[in-house]
């Protein structure tokens, strides 16, 4: 009897990947001089905003991209603008660390061709503490603070579609119906892809109101529920193909694997850094949303085509 191999991938677009992995490394590619980065008069009372949010965001991305302080973020953000010729003026730290608190991060996104099949998982990043070396060596403290992020993207295209970000103490199922209110009213969602965790009455009902189809497995020892909705009803189905199948081979009828997709996400995620530089609640949100907008620019520029070769 032969041994169990894994599967071999291939890339197929070599070419066009190679062009966009160089290009995530071009300020053009984050720096536009077209972008609109004085806000037209709101025709209300007091004093006038001097930056826009899309200015903002820009030095920010900057800032989140190079791991820089506010300050060299100043600094990094005129030097660019002398190079292309450009008088505009530049946000000081303080306006930066002001705005970041209260910004409107845009999501930049492509959408999928058909319909919306959204990947959800989350996963904890730190924002204060001293590491494990330290701890051991020093003897610090051990107390540290974690975030917990929440995403959902789409399977085609691998955007993130909708980001939460909670303390420590906050759940996974909870967060699932706010992701979903992210996705626009008239976006129409196929299925909703989690892990075990999201197995539960809310979440099924929430998908269900979205009339998107559930992919999540049942949790150990699963028992059916009441029949009294639409979403009840197709999780007991669940529980009786897993039960007849097996859990793996349901995880493979099912297309359950398509969410490791959502979990090297979440790696690239802490690639960006593996703690947070904000120390406020808010400031940290806006961060980890412009690191999702990042990975979205990353992914627009081209994404490598594999296909199984054995």
């Amino acid at each position: 009897m032969s041994s169990w191999a894994p599967t071999k991938y291939k890339t197929r677009n070599w070419p066009s990947y190679n062009t966009a992995l160089k290009q995530r490394g071009s300020l053009s590619i984050w720096f536009d001089p077209e972008m609109t980065w004085t806000p037209p008069p709101t025709g209300k009372r007091g004093r006038q905003q001097e930056f826009s949010d899309a200015a903002i965001q820009t030095c920010l991305t900057l800032k989140v991209l190079f791991g820089l302080p506010l300050r060299q973020t100043t600094g990094f953000v005129e030097s660019l603008l002398r190079l292309v010729g450009l008088d505009w003026a530049v946000p000081d730290f303080s306006t930066l660390c002001r705005r970041q608190q209260t910004l409107n991060v845009s999501l930049p996104y492509r959408g999928a061709t058909g319909p919306l099949h959204l990947l959800i998982d989350s996963t904890g990043i730190k924002s204060e503490g001293a590491g494990e070396w330290n701890a051991r060596k020093h003897g610090c403290p051990k107390r540290r603070i974690w975030r917990k992020i929440h995403i959902g993207i789409d399977e085609e295209t691998l955007e993130v579609r909708a980001v939460e970000v909670t303390t420590s103490n906050v759940g996974d199922a909870p967060m699932l119906p706010e992701l979903l209110n992210q996705i626009p009213p008239d976006q129409n969602i196929g299925s909703v892809t989690a892990d075990g965790a999201y197995d539960t009455r809310k979440c099924h009902d929430a998908i269900a109101a979205r009339h998107a189809h559930a992919v999540i497995p049942p949790r150990k020892n699963a028992k059916p529920w009441k029949p009294t909705s639409t979403a009840a009803v197709t999780r007991n189905e669940v529980v009786r193909a897993s039960r007849y199948l097996g859990k793996a081979l349901w995880r493979r009828w099912s297309g359950y694997h398509r969410r490791s997709r959502v979990e090297t996400k979440m790696n690239c995620v802490k690639l960006l850094g593996q703690r947070l530089m904000a120390r406020d609640f808010d400031r940290q949100v806006a961060e980890i949303q412009i690191r999702a907008a990042i990975l979205n620019r990353f992914t627009a520029l081209g994404i490598p085509r594999t296909m199984a070769v054995g």
